[in-house]
């Protein structure tokens, strides 16, 4: 069953997420890709993450197919206007690409070409809007089509640190679920108590919850998401806990097996996050018992 038909069936889906190269040499990222098949339901393609330049993301998801695994491509306004990514959404049509994930993009400035100029043409609820016209034969000139696509499109939930901002942010997605997302993607996920209150805040919009489980990789990088993003609630018993490990990135991964089993009776569904450690996701994914 694929990946479009399970979230319709409401069955449990795994997604992994895996970065393309920068540069031309796709070895590593087939190879890895390989290791999933039939372990995991799509393979979530970021466009140029972070702000670095890297192979697009329609050419990865290209490839990825190829391979024979499903694939859902990032897509965002920041270096595209309303022309290209419409072309772009057709382009992935016609490649065997009918899964797009709408997200925001990271600012210019945090990422490797800090002189690009950006250009938010439009923003994640027109680019939406922009899916579903095109699905309806469409463009957003008004022009007809010839053959229509049938897009399945998801988005993406920004991070919470309290009350306030959860109710903010579900008022933010229901207008995209409203635009035409069939379900949606939340940030990673490390206290299960305080994400039972995003999951039960997000049940009366009616579409499939994907939980991120990222994989922390040390304690460096955990401590610096504790301090510099409040919202990741990582607690100083999980930074203990990797310090005190005798093979502490086994216990990263571990702890990223139990996130997402304990997320399989939470959500629809998990989408598994390494940052370059895409080696790893198996790992993962046996720790889980996925």
């Amino acid at each position: 069953m694929n990946f479009k038909k399970k979230l319709s069936a409401a069955e449990f889906v795994v997604l992994a997420e895996m970065n393309t190269p920068k540069g031309v040499d796709i070895s590593e990222l087939v190879t890895n890709a390989r290791r999933l098949k039939d372990r995991i339901d799509a393979v979530v393609i970021p466009d140029m993450d972070n702000g670095v330049m890297r192979m697009s993301a329609l050419a990865g998801g290209a490839l990825l197919r190829r391979e024979g695994l499903e694939t859902i491509v990032h897509i965002y306004g920041r270096d595209k206007n309303r022309m290209a990514l419409q072309g772009d959404i057709l382009a992935a049509y016609v490649l065997g690409i009918p899964h797009l994930l709408v997200v925001p993009a990271e600012p210019m400035a945090n990422g490797d070409h800090r002189e690009a100029k950006t250009v938010d043409d439009i923003d994640e609820v027109a680019i939406l809007e922009m899916i579903r016209s095109l699905c309806g034969g469409v463009d957003l000139s008004g022009f007809e089509l010839k053959g229509t696509p049938d897009i399945t499109a998801g988005c993406a939930m920004a991070p919470v640190a309290d009350d306030s901002q959860l109710a903010a942010e579900i008022d933010v997605v229901g207008r995209k679920i409203d635009a035409g997302a069939r379900y949606v993607v939340t940030p990673p996920v490390f206290d299960m108590a305080a994400y039972s209150r995003v999951v039960d805040a997000l049940k009366p919009l009616g579409v499939p919850v994907v939980a991120t489980v990222f994989l922390l990789k040390n304690v460096g990088m955990a401590r610096y998401m504790s301090i510099h993003d409040p919202a990741s609630r990582i607690s100083e018993d999980m930074i203990r806990r990797i310090r005190k490990a005798p093979d502490r990135e086994a216990e990263c991964i571990r702890m990223a097996g139990e996130a997402a089993k304990e997320l399989k009776n939470m959500v629809q569904g998990i989408k598994i996050t390494t940052l370059g450690w895409e080696h790893r996701l198996p790992d993962i994914l046996s720790s889980a018992g996925l």
